[in-house]
C-alpha cells in the first residue's frame, strides 16, 4: 500500500479515545465505518464555500454545487465500472434502493404465481421488501439454503431458481456469516432462465473491489457510511434500459419533464428517481470517501483484511466454549466474524468487551431469519477495517478470555 498503517490510523480522529480508560478497539465495521478527516474537512469545506440547491439555479454556488454532485456520480460510475453515469442514482442508502426496486420493478413486473428468490443469510432489506411484494401479489417466495460451513449452497441455488422464477435478490458479502458470494455465477443462472438478479452490496464495496460489467447483475446497492462516507446516502444501479422502463418511486421536483394540470411527464433517468433535494453534502461527502479507497487500492484493502482475518481467526477458534459461524477456514473467511461464548448471552458478550474498550456488536444483526436457521437467537460480530490491526485483534482475545474468567466459563 502507498499508505502505511500508521498513517490511514491518524486519518480518523474518532479512533484516538480512550473508552473505560482502555484504548478504543473499534470493530463494529459491518454497522458503520468510521469517517477519516479527508471526508469529514470535505463535508464542511462543502457547507462553508458551496452550499446550494443542485439543478436548481444560474448562479455561481449552484452551479458549482452541480458540478461537485455530477462529478461524484461519474466517479461512483467509474469506481464500480458501470456502463453510464446515468445508471447510478442517489438514494439514502441500501434500504433505501432496494426498496425503490421493489416499489418500482417489482410492483410493475411480479404477477400472482411468480416466484421471487432469495437466500436464509439475507439483512432484513433485502428480505421484507421481496417478502411484502410477494404477500401483495401472491408470488412465492424461496429461500436458497446453505452448506454445513454457512456458504450459499449453488447446488441449491440451481434448483430454486427455475423459468418461473423473475427475481433473485442476494447479499454479496453477507454480513454475518462472514463469506462472499459467487454473485457472477448467480447472475448467469438467473439469467438463463430471463430473471433479473439484485444484489446487496453494503458488506462488499468498502472490502473487495467490485467490477459490475464482470458480475453483470441488474441492479446493485450500497450505503455511504459504510464505505467511510456520510450516513444518510446511497447507491443503486441499475441497468440503463431496466431503468428507462421504470416509473418513478416518488413525485415532485425535479424529476419532472413537463408538468400540466391533468398529467405530467417524467425526466430522464436518473433524474426520473432522484426527486425534491438531494443530500448534496452527503454525496460529495461519498465522493471524496471513494477517493481515499481508491487512494489506498481496494485490492490493497482486500488483502489486508485477508491478512487480518489469517491471524485472528485460528486464534478464535482455539478459545474453548467459543463457537464461529460461517467458514472455519481463513480462506473462505472474510473480515466479518460471528460467534457466541457457550453460557453467556451475546448481549453480555459485548457488554464485557466494552469494558476493556472493544466495540463489537451483538443481537440478530437484522437477519432473524438466519439466526432461526443456525438454531442461535443472536451472536457477537466482530468486524475489521483497514485501521484495524493485530494489536486490535490481540485486544479482542484478550477482552473475550477476561469475559470468560468473570463469568467463570
Amino acid at each position: 500500500m502507498d499508505k502505511s498503517f500508521q498513517k490511514i490510523r491518524n486519518d480518523f480522529p474518532i479512533l484516538n479515545q480512550r473508552i473505560n480508560n482502555e484504548p478504543l478497539v473499534y470493530l463494529d465495521n459491518a454497522a458503520t465505518s468510521q469517517k477519516p478527516n479527508q471526508v469529514i474537512n470535505e463535508l464542511v469545506r462543502y457547507y462553508q464555500n458551496d452550499n446550494a440547491n443542485t439543478r436548481r439555479s444560474v448562479h455561481t454556488l449552484g452551479e458549482r454545487a452541480t458540478e461537485e454532485f455530477e462529478i461524484a456520480r461519474k466517479k461512483v460510475q467509474v469506481f464500480l465500472n458501470a456502463k453510464d453515469s446515468r445508471e447510478i442514482i442517489f438514494t439514502k442508502g441500501t434500504t433505501d434502493s432496494l426498496n425503490l426496486i421493489a416499489s418500482t420493478y417489482g410492483e410493475e413486473n411480479i404477477q400472482a404465481g411468480d416466484e421471487i428468490v432469495i437466500s436464509y443469510m439475507e439483512h432484513h432489506s433485502n428480505l421484507i421488501p421481496w417478502q411484502q411484494l410477494a404477500l401483495r401479489k401472491n408470488a412465492v417466495l424461496k429461500y436458497i439454503g446453505l452448506t454445513k460451513d454457512g456458504q450459499l449452497d449453488m447446488e441449491d441455488a440451481r434448483r430454486k431458481i427455475t423459468d418461473r422464477t423473475k427475481l433473485v435478490s442476494i447479499t454479496h458479502v453477507s454480513n454475518v456469516l462472514g463469506v462472499t458470494n459467487d454473485v457472477k455465477k448467480l447472475a448467469i443462472i438467473a439469467h438463463s432462465h430471463n430473471a433479473v438478479i439484485i444484489a446487496d452490496g453494503a458488506q462488499a464495496v468498502a472490502n473487495i473491489p467490485v467490477d459490475l460489467q464482470d458480475l453483470n447483475v441488474d441492479f446493485y446497492a450500497f450505503s455511504g457510511h459504510k464505505m467511510m462516507g456520510p450516513m444518510g446516502i446511497g447507491v443503486l444501479y441499475g441497468k440503463y434500459d431496466l431503468l428507462k422502463s421504470m416509473s418513478p418511486n416518488q413525485y415532485g421536483g425535479e424529476m419532472i419533464d413537463s408538468v400540466k394540470k391533468y398529467h405530467s411527464t417524467w425526466a430522464d433517468v436518473p433524474f426520473k428517481f432522484e426527486a425534491g433535494t438531494q443530500n448534496v453534502a452527503g454525496v460529495i461527502g461519498l465522493s471524496k470517501a471513494i477517493d481515499y479507497l481508491n487512494d489506498i487500492g481496494m485490492k490493497n484493502i482486500s488483502k489486508y483484511e485477508n491478512e487480518l482475518v489469517k491471524y485472528i481467526l485460528p486464534k478464535l477458534l482455539k478459545i474453548e466454549g467459543l463457537t464461529v459461524y460461517g467458514p472455519q477456514d481463513t480462506k473462505n473467511h472474510n473480515a466479518v466474524i460471528s460467534f457466541n461464548l457457550n453460557g453467556i448471552h451475546p448481549h453480555d458478550v459485548a457488554t464485557a468487551l466494552d469494558m476493556d474498550g472493544v466495540a463489537v456488536r451483538a443481537g440478530h444483526h437484522c437477519a432473524q431469519p438466519l439466526m432461526n436457521y443456525l438454531g442461535v437467537t443472536a451472536t457477537v460480530r466482530a468486524s475489521f477495517y483497514i485501521y484495524n490491526n493485530q494489536f486490535d485483534a490481540d485486544q479482542l482475545i484478550k477482552a473475550i478470555y477476561d469475559t470468560k474468567e468473570f463469568f467463570n466459563v
